[in-house]
C-alpha cells in the first residue's frame, strides 16, 4: 500500500467520529443561539497586518500566502480577531452588546515533535460591549451550560485575572517574569523578580500570589476584587466549577481582565479558554469592552471519550 503523507498537524476525520463531532458541535450551537449569539463565519485567510492587530503576544500565523497583487495572507490562528474586526466596520452603529457565536478550523504553530494539531475545530462566542463584571459571568454561565448540555461532568473552569501582573510590574521590563509564570516555573520566577530591584513588598507580591490556587478563600487578598465582583453574580451551579488561580497566564497579546481555561481529567491540557479583550476593538477603531471563549471540539470530543460519554 503506498503512503501519501499529509501536512503536520492536520489529520483525516473519517464518519464514524465526523458524526460525532457533528453532534457536539450541533449541542454546542444550541446553547450558543439559546443565549441568543448569532453564528458568524468570517475568511480562513486574513491580510497577515489585520491578524497582527492582536498584539505583539499573539500567536504567529502557522501558514503564510502571497496572494497575485502581492499581499500577504495568513490561515486565522483564532477567530476573536476577525470578529473584532467584524464588529468595529460591519457593526460599527450598531447599539451594543453585539453576540457572536462560531464553529471554525483555526491553525496555529506549533512544536512538531509534540504531536501537536495545527489544524483544528473550535467554537466560541464573543461578546462585545458587555462591560466586567457582568459581561465575564454571562461568558462564563454561557460556557457551563454548553459543556453541560453536551454531556461533560468532570470539568473545572481556571479563574485568573490578566491585568494582576502589568499592574504590578509598571515602569518595569516584566517579559521574564511572565515567560515565569506561563509555565509555572516559580524557581524561575523567583530569580526573575530578584533581577528587577523594585520594592521589597511589591516583589514578594509577585512571587507569592501566583501559587494561590483554589476557592473563594484565595480571594482574600489585594488586587482580587474585579474576580469577587464576578463571583457574587455567577449562580451556585457555575461557581462550583471554578478553580481561582492567581497565577494564571494565557498566551496571547489582547487580554486585559478576567482570563479562564477549561481543565478536564481526561486531557492533559486545557480544552478550552477565553478572556476579556477590552481594549482589541479600539484597535480597529471602535473602543468597546469585550469577551469571549473557545472550546475546542476535537480535545472536548476526547474527553468526552475519557468519561465514558
Amino acid at each position: 500500500m503506498t503512503i501519501v503523507p499529509i501536512p503536520s498537524g492536520t489529520r483525516d476525520v473519517l464518519p464514524d467520529e465526523m458524526r460525532e463531532l457533528r453532534a457536539i458541535g450541533d449541542g454546542l450551537r444550541a446553547v450558543f443561539e439559546e443565549h441568543g449569539y448569532g453564528e458568524i463565519a468570517t475568511p480562513a485567510l486574513e491580510y497577515e497586518e489585520v491578524l497582527a492587530r492582536g498584539g505583539a503576544g499573539g500567536r504567529l500565523p502557522a501558514y503564510r500566502v502571497v496572494d497575485d497583487h502581492g499581499a500577504v495572507l495568513a490561515l486565522r490562528s483564532d477567530m476573536t480577531v476577525p470578529i473584532a474586526r467584524v464588529a468595529a466596520t460591519r457593526y460599527a452603529s450598531a447599539e451594543p452588546p453585539l453576540r457572536f457565536s462560531y464553529l471554525a478550523n483555526v491553525h496555529r504553530t506549533v512544536r512538531p515533535h509534540r504531536g501537536q494539531m495545527r489544524e483544528f475545530l473550535q467554537a466560541g462566542i464573543e461578546l462585545i460591549g458587555s462591560p466586567a463584571p457582568d459581561g465575564t459571568a454571562e461568558a462564563l454561565t454561557v460556557l457551563c451550560r454548553a459543556l453541560d448540555t453536551v454531556g461533560l461532568q468532570r470539568y473545572r473552569i481556571g479563574l485568573g485575572d490578566a491585568s494582576l501582573y502589568p499592574s504590578l510590574l509598571q515602569g518595569v521590563d516584566g517579559e521574564a517574569v511572565l515567560a515565569a509564570l506561563a509555565v509555572h516555573d516559580f524557581v524561575a520566577l523567583e530569580q526573575a523578580v530578584d533581577e528587577l530591584g523594585i520594592d521589597a513588598e511589591i516583589a514578594e507580591t509577585l512571587v507569592r500570589l501566583p501559587q494561590l490556587r483554589g476557592g473563594p478563600e484565595v480571594l482574600d487578598v489585594p488586587g482580587t476584587q474585579n474576580l469577587r465582583r464576578v463571583l457574587e453574580l455567577l449562580e451556585p451551579g457555575v461557581a462550583e466549577r471554578l478553580i481561582f488561580d492567581l497565577g494564571l497566564v494565557r498566551g496571547l497579546g489582547y487580554y486585559t481582565g478576567a482570563i479562564f481555561e477549561v481543565y478536564d481529567p481526561a486531557l492533559g491540557e486545557p480544552l478550552g479558554g477565553g478572556g476579556r479583550y477590552d481594549d482589541l476593538l479600539a484597535r480597529f477603531g471602535r473602543p468597546l469592552p469585550a469577551v469571549g471563549f473557545a472550546i475546542g471540539v476535537d480535545a472536548l470530543h476526547v474527553a468526552l471519550a475519557g468519561e465514558g460519554r
